[in-house]
């Protein structure tokens, strides 16, 4: 059978890591993206061979468009010619669209139903939705797929994405000292679901003032993103990009404040003591939340607070705990596979 997986986000390249791993050996896949600098920056840290067509929209509605016309006509031409037989995507229109135009069967995983304009774009023309087992099916089907096409499994998707193996040979932005190692990262702030508010920047200033002494690191998403922050806060911190594997920083680091995204999920499940700025409310951040894995703040000062308690903690009861969770959640690319047989 041949396959097509289009891999829109770094998260999904990673997710896709163990379905390639699968999938290969039976089957030929072709993987695609678009030029977007953390996706291509990541595929190769990971060693992921992908064929990137089209390019990421940015922040602004006509670029969005214009971006998803040129790849739709690009990627279109490519697919007709390697003729699949199954699209497996992650919430990609052109996917989407392009099976849907070519009559081919189309998977889609997704945990972000509050992507409301990927959910309206993608969802009416695909075949089987695979979906975390902590989100009601009632949030995708409002978005007009079948409750019967969506198929739910017993994990989140960084349970998959936080047991990928690592190359150990970094060179850390944390300073080699005995210094505690502070790891914030920055809100997305071009996808269309976001409210362009930052709520970031005083954290940080706050953090700064109360943490000089320890190591400090953000890590930011966009060039424009990081000259701002820098302006915002001086030259007292180190702010990179996303030039690590995330999961390499998360073993170095001794607390981890995000957005409720993806790192935060993975920061959380490998036990890190982790706080939640909530930038985009989400049902996995609050699943978090519930199991005490992640601590949900957005006021600078509790914030700042509650890592001086986590500093003066002897023991990290939150890597039991998160050990725990994993430990009960099943393997979503299993679902995938019996689907395909099916």
């Amino acid at each position: 059978m041949k396959i097509w997986i289009d891999i829109l986000t770094p998260k999904q390249l990673l997710f896709s890591e163990p379905i390639v791993e699968r999938l290969g050996k039976k089957h030929d896949l072709l993987c695609t993206s678009r030029e977007y600098h953390e996706v291509s920056k990541l595929s190769k840290i990971r060693h992921f061979d992908l064929i990137f067509i089209g390019k990421h929209g940015g922040g602004d509605k006509k670029s969005k468009l214009k971006a998803s016309i040129e790849r739709i006509e690009k990627l279109s031409n490519r697919i007709k010619k390697f003729e699949p037989d199954l699209v497996i995507s992650f919430g990609s229109p052109e996917a989407a669209r392009i099976s849907f135009g070519l009559g081919i069967k189309h998977i889609m995983f997704c945990d972000s139903p509050h992507a409301n304009a990927v959910m309206k774009l993608t969802l009416p023309l695909i075949q089987k939705l695979l979906i975390p087992h902590i989100i009601s099916k009632k949030e995708f089907s409002k978005y007009g797929i079948n409750e019967k096409d969506i198929v739910q499994y017993k994990a989140i998707d960084a349970v998959v994405t936080m047991k990928r193996k690592i190359d150990e040979n970094y060179n850390l932005p944390f300073k080699n000292n005995n210094r505690k190692n502070i790891l914030i990262r920055v809100e997305e702030e071009e996808a269309s679901y976001t409210s362009k508010s930052s709520k970031i920047v005083p954290i940080i200033q706050k953090i700064v003032k109360d943490y000089e002494n320890e190591n400090i690191v953000i890590l930011g998403r966009y060039a424009k993103q990081i000259v701002n922050l820098q302006k915002a806060i001086g030259n007292k911190v180190k702010i990179v990009k996303m030039s690590f594997d995330g999961k390499y920083l998360l073993n170095n680091t001794d607390i981890f404040i995000g957005s409720g995204g993806t790192m935060t999920a993975e920061s959380a499940l490998m036990g890190v003591p982790t706080i939640s700025y909530n930038a985009v409310p989400n049902i996995v951040e609050k699943f978090l939340v519930k199991k005490n894995l992640v601590k949900r703040e957005t006021n600078p000062n509790k914030i700042s607070n509650h890592i001086k308690k986590i500093f003066e903690r002897k023991n990290n009861t939150t890597q039991e705990r998160a050990k725990k969770i994993v430990k009960e959640m099943e393997d979503p690319i299993e679902k995938l596979v019996k689907i395909i047989k099916n």
